[in-house]
């Protein structure tokens, strides 16, 4: 138990910028296994982001709120998988070749293609969120963070890391998940949808599977598999998706 209250802990270290015990570290071998709590972060992040809504939608709008609710999300993340969004756009739109695609990845610089990309996904992300409404928008929040959250986990169940680009800082999540690790990943991710009223929100799943699908085959065909960056472009559009399916189910199943 102890082992892995650590690990979850090496989960919350590197993922956010929540304070964690001062013996938590950047441990290699936890960080392999700490792939299995990323739904189970997203929990967490969404838990709070729903709480920064709720409280602020006592003194302002619906909007402001939401706004608020994003900005409370990037402060807790640090906004590491807005990042890693950013840095897939630039690398995949500027680079034509798995060398150059891994270069351009790993500059600290974001280019056009990441700004675009960024100012698109937020603006996504707040319109989808307004149009579902502030009756579901807290449960909503927490599910989309799990289950985007889940999506990079079976990536980095299925897929192999790209080799040429073992020497990033996501080097530690190259190892492939464990069986018992990837159903605790699972659960975690699945969880939060077993509390909507209406079970059709399962339905969401299936594009969520798709957008993985074609992640991992447009991954692969260009550098060979995926990275840290990769995992947070998935996330990123994952939520995304999750939001936009929630509204179309909500609108023809009630």
């Amino acid at each position: 138990m102890k082992k892995e209250i650590r690990i979850f802990f090496t989960a919350m270290m590197f993922f956010t910028r929540i304070p964690c015990p001062p013996s938590t570290d950047h441990s290699e071998e936890y960080l392999n296994r700490s792939s299995k709590y990323f739904p189970l972060i997203g929990i967490i992040v969404g838990s709070l982001c729903a709480l920064v809504f709720w409280l602020a939608s006592f003194a302002f709008s619906l909007e402001l709120s939401l706004l608020l609710s994003m900005v409370a999300s990037l402060l807790i993340t640090g906004a590491f998988h807005e990042d890693g969004f950013a840095d897939v756009c630039d690398g995949f739109g500027g680079g034509w070749t798995k060398e150059k695609i891994l270069t351009i990845m790993k500059d600290s610089r974001v280019g056009t293609y990441g700004v675009a990309g960024l100012v698109l996904i937020l603006a996504l992300k707040f319109t989808a969120l307004k149009e579902i409404g502030p009756s579901f928008i807290i449960p909503v929040l927490i599910a989309g963070h799990a289950i985007s959250r889940l999506n990079s986990a079976i990536l980095i169940y299925t897929d192999e890391y790209a080799r040429e680009d073992l020497l990033s800082k996501a080097k530690p999540l190259a190892t492939k998940m464990r069986k018992d690790d990837f159903i605790i990943a699972i659960i975690f991710g699945i969880a939060p949808l077993l509390f909507f009223p209406n079970l059709w929100i399962l339905l969401s799943i299936i594009p969520l599977l798709l957008v993985k699908a074609y992640f991992s085959r447009y991954f692969n065909k260009w550098i060979g598999g995926y990275t840290g960056d990769c995992l947070g472009t998935v996330q990123q559009v994952s939520e995304v998706v999750f939001y936009l399916s929630t509204i179309l189910i909500f609108k023809y199943f009630g």
